[in-house]
């Protein structure tokens, strides 16, 4: 059993982005940018870059900057809805968090969401802790890297490194489509963070999220449009233990994530 952390962001378990009123012309302009928005996010991520190969990127620095990124945004224009996050600290020990993939901002916000309440790491494509630019801060997090390429060797180092970190105290966050995208596909969906959670003895804690206000990017994904027309939503469910193989609680994960999308159309 970890401790709690003593850090967090919302004053409840529920959380709306607060009206602020008509913008004005200037906010339009400025934060409301793309371009803005941009040099700004750069910013961030080359100083956490900076502080990460520095070794000064805990888990502390880590959520703090999740959660200007998350500020950030809504001065842009994002609307969050965030509900059951009391479901993230509900469980005292380590736990597999499982849920949709849809776009760049779930990488950046859930920390800030997350973490908080107990360490945490992602599954991270290999591509990720190579980047030039977010390779430093990731593999300060200690990831489960995995190459998307070969599914045995994947499912084996899920397996190991899952089963090290969780024994340790560390939760993961695990994202079972193969890439990102505005469309869920339930047959994208793969059972191994289930399995992972059953050969641990550890609970899932599902989760659903609605991110396309952030955009891929032609060029880079990471800089893609942001819509504010679009909502950004995040729901996590109750924890839940893996009793049968796997593909059961898979299942109900799947259906947790459709109802929430379907309810959010």
């Amino acid at each position: 059993m970890i401790p709690v952390m003593s850090y967090g962001y919302f004053d409840s378990y529920n959380y709306n982005t607060p009206e602020g009123g008509k913008k004005s012309l200037w906010d339009k302009m400025i934060h409301c940018n793309r371009i803005y928005f941009t040099l700004k996010y750069a910013k961030v991520v080359l100083r956490t870059r900076r502080e990460a190969i520095e070794g000064k990127y805990d888990t502390k620095a880590w959520a703090d900057s999740s959660i200007y990124i998350f500020r950030f945004i809504e001065k842009a224009g994002g609307v969050f809805r965030i509900s059951g996050m009391e479901n993230i600290s509900k469980d005292r020990g380590p736990v597999v968090f499982i849920g949709n993939h849809m776009s760049t901002l779930e990488t950046m916000v859930l920390p800030g969401i997350i973490a908080p309440h107990c360490e945490c790491t992602f599954v991270v494509k290999e591509s990720l802790v190579r980047h030039p630019l977010f390779g430093h801060v990731m593999r300060s997090r200690d990831p489960i890297v995995v190459g998307r390429t070969d599914a045995r060797k994947d499912f084996e180092v899920v397996m190991t490194k899952g089963m090290e970190l969780l024994s340790k105290g560390t939760s993961i966050i695990i994202f079972p489509q193969s890439t990102r995208s505005v469309a869920f596909r339930p047959e994208e969906f793969n059972s191994l963070g289930a399995k992972l959670a059953r050969k641990a003895g550890v609970n899932v804690v599902p989760f659903a999220l609605k991110t396309d206000f952030w955009g891929q990017g032609k060029i880079i994904k990471e800089l893609g449009p942001l819509d504010s027309k679009k909502i950004i939503y995040f729901k996590f469910g109750e924890p839940f233990p893996v009793t049968s193989t796997g593909k059961a609680e898979n299942q109900r994960i799947i259906e947790f994530i459709q109802e929430a999308l379907k309810e959010w159309k």
